[in-house]
């Protein structure tokens, strides 16, 4: 009987690690994707994302297609984009990403509270995946 348990115990434990892990990263949910009637071979995508208290996105690429409007739904969120300086952006104010930009840091600047925003991208049709993670230094 005891032994049995101990299976138990084990995936419960790396459950609830894997749990603790995801919420140290962004949770991401399309919202909207339709193609473009009135602009051929663009399609218009929009997703939110949700960061946990001190969630944190890895630093990515977006499409090289992509031109991103972003809007904070609600707490506070930083971001930088290329060679800019990091800035925070509270609830109602917006960023934009211009084609090929190097996001490199986006995180909820509060390890408190949640934040969320809403990405709008227009992007080639066929452009995919929509963001890729930069790879680890001497990953090839």
């Amino acid at each position: 009987m005891r032994t049995a348990a101990v299976p138990l115990i084990a995936a419960a434990i790396v459950l609830g690690a894997s749990e603790a892990i995801a919420q140290d990263r962004e949770q991401v949910k399309v919202a909207f994707a339709h193609a473009l009637p009135n602009v051929e071979g663009k399609r218009l995508v929009a997703v939110t994302v949700t960061y946990p208290p001190g969630a944190k996105s890895l630093a990515h690429h977006h499409a090289a297609s992509a031109f991103i409007y972003a809007y904070v739904l609600s707490g506070a969120i930083r971001s930088q984009v290329g060679d800019e300086p990091a800035k925070i952006y509270h609830t109602g104010e917006s960023f934009y990403e211009m084609p090929g930009s190097h996001h490199r840091v986006s995180e909820n600047a509060s390890d408190k509270e949640p934040a969320s925003l809403l990405a709008v991208f227009v992007v080639d049709s066929k452009d995919e995946p929509l963001t890729t993670p930069d790879k680890a230094p001497g990953s090839q």
